[in-house]
This record gives structure tokens, sequence and C-alpha cells, in this order.
């Protein structure tokens, strides 16, 4: 069985981060090691005074006690991360690691053209330098567009601007750069994919729905980490993350007043595991 160690927040309510991370990943059927690197009441999308305890001091010493113990990862993932220093603890671990392990890096920190609360241009230019390191980035276009101080472009655009950012993110470092949220047409949205070593291109479209929810990004970036572990090449593990994102938001459609908050991945894991056996 793969290891994975996802190391992002954990938002105790709110359906982000850790809390999708573990149970998507693990039934994919890969093993999931966490490292929390705060602890919060709640997410920070849409609730008030929400508790927050940064756990950046406990960081070095689990890597240490995993490094005296022996203990290996077959993919790196890191998530929200919500300090320079996280950043740079990143770096070091995965400056650290063997080459067998796939470095994944999901750089959230922004969407719909604004950085979430906390955050400024300054940590969006340092976040890409931890994706210098990786093998595999998966931004959104705002966070691409932080991380190269480019001007955001909410709509409109064309093949040769993703096309263009791609480029400017591989450039960055990484063998594989991922744009989320792409879309050319009114009712499509998707991913685009970048490979390097190849100069090649690829996309992937779904049906785009007319709803916002908190968590999709860290239930995409999981569901494609938990697919490459199962041995699926980056495209398909794109397009697994992409169905089954896409099902969890339509699932959660009928309800949405009530779960407005994070989407209800629960409902859609059985058409996920199908998707693996494909």
């Amino acid at each position: 069985m793969k290891r994975i160690v996802t190391i992002q927040d954990i938002s105790c309510f709110g359906k982000c981060s850790l809390t999708v991370a573990l149970p998507i990943i693990s039934a994919m059927g890969v093993e999931a090691a966490i490292l929390p690197t705060a602890v919060l009441s709640t997410h920070t999308g849409g609730f008030k005074n929400f508790t927050f305890r940064d756990l950046s001091e406990d960081i070095p010493k689990i890597f240490a006690h995993w490094k005296n113990e022996g203990i290996d990862f077959d993919a790196i993932y890191t998530g929200y991360l919500g300090s320079f220093e996280q950043i740079d603890l990143m770096k070091e671990f995965i400056s650290a690691k063997p080459d067998k392990t796939l470095a994944f890096v999901d750089p959230a920190m922004a969407d719909n053209g604004m950085l979430y609360p906390g955050f400024t241009p300054e940590f969006a230019r340092h976040m890409a330098t931890l994706c210098a390191k990786a093998d595999i980035i998966v931004p959104n276009i705002t966070e691409a567009s932080f991380m190269l101080g480019a001007d955001y472009i909410e709509s409109g655009y064309d093949r040769a601007y993703i096309k263009d950012m791609l480029r400017r993110l591989a450039a960055l470092g990484p063998k594989y750069a991922v744009l989320t949220g792409v879309g050319f047409e009114p009712d499509k949205l998707g991913v685009a994919m970048y490979n390097k070593e190849k100069d090649e291109f690829s996309y992937y479209f779904n049906e785009k729905i007319d709803a916002k929810f908190h968590g999709t990004g860290d239930i995409f970036a999981s569901a494609c980490v938990g697919a490459l572990m199962r041995g699926k090449t980056l495209k398909r593990a794109l397009e697994i993350a992409a169905d089954y994102t896409v099902l969890c938001i339509r699932l959660t459609m009928p309800d949405r007043d009530n779960h407005w908050y994070g989407v209800e991945f629960e409902k859609a894991v059985p058409e996920l595991l199908k998707m693996l056996e494909e």
C-alpha cells in the first residue's frame, strides 16, 4: 500500500483541508499520514470569531522523529500553510526527500481574485519558492496570478493566456504545472496541464455548476494525489479528481443552504472508487 503524508491545517468544522484529505485518500486505498500545521475551530470562509492555534513549533520535532524512526512516504502533499515559516519548513522537508517520493503542492491561499484572510502578495511570492521544489503544482488561476505577479483575469481569456501562465508556472521549477478553474466557454469549467519535459498541454472540462462551496479545491487535490498513488497517470488522475469534485457539488446542490460551508463529499465516495477501477 502506498503512503502519503498530507500537510495542512485541521479546521474542526467546515469540510476542508485535513478533514477531507484524510477520509478521501484513505477511502481510495492509500495510507494517509497527516501533519497538522494549525488547528482552527472552523475554516475562515464565512465564519466569525474562529479560534486558531499555530502548530509551527511542533513541525520540526515531528520531522525529526520521523527521520529517527526511518519513516518515509511515497508522496508529500502540502495544502494550506499559514506562515512564511511553514513554507520554509516544507521546502526543507521536500529538499531532503528521496528522489522516488512525489512532491505535490496545492498552494491553497486565494480564489476569485482575492487572497484568503491574513495573506499578502509577499506571502504568495514566497509560496512560489515552495512550488519550485515540487514535482506537481495545482494552483487555481488566482493563486497562479499572485505567485507570478501577473494580472488576474476572471473571464474572457484565451488559450494563449493559459498556456503562457502554465509555462511561467513550470519555469518556477515543477515538472508539471496544473491550473484549476479554467474555462473558455460559459457552461464549461475544468483543468489545464503542462508537461514541461515534453512541452505538451492538455485540458479536461466538465459542466460549470453555478455555485461556490468551500473546500472543493482540497477535495480535488486529495482525489488527484490519491489517484496518482493508485497508479493512474497525471492526466487520468486529474480527470478523476475533476469528475469527483463536480459530483460532490452536484449532490450537495439540493441542500446547499444547509451545506454552504462545504460539500457532501461522503455521498460521492462510492463513485470515486468506481472511477479508480475504470
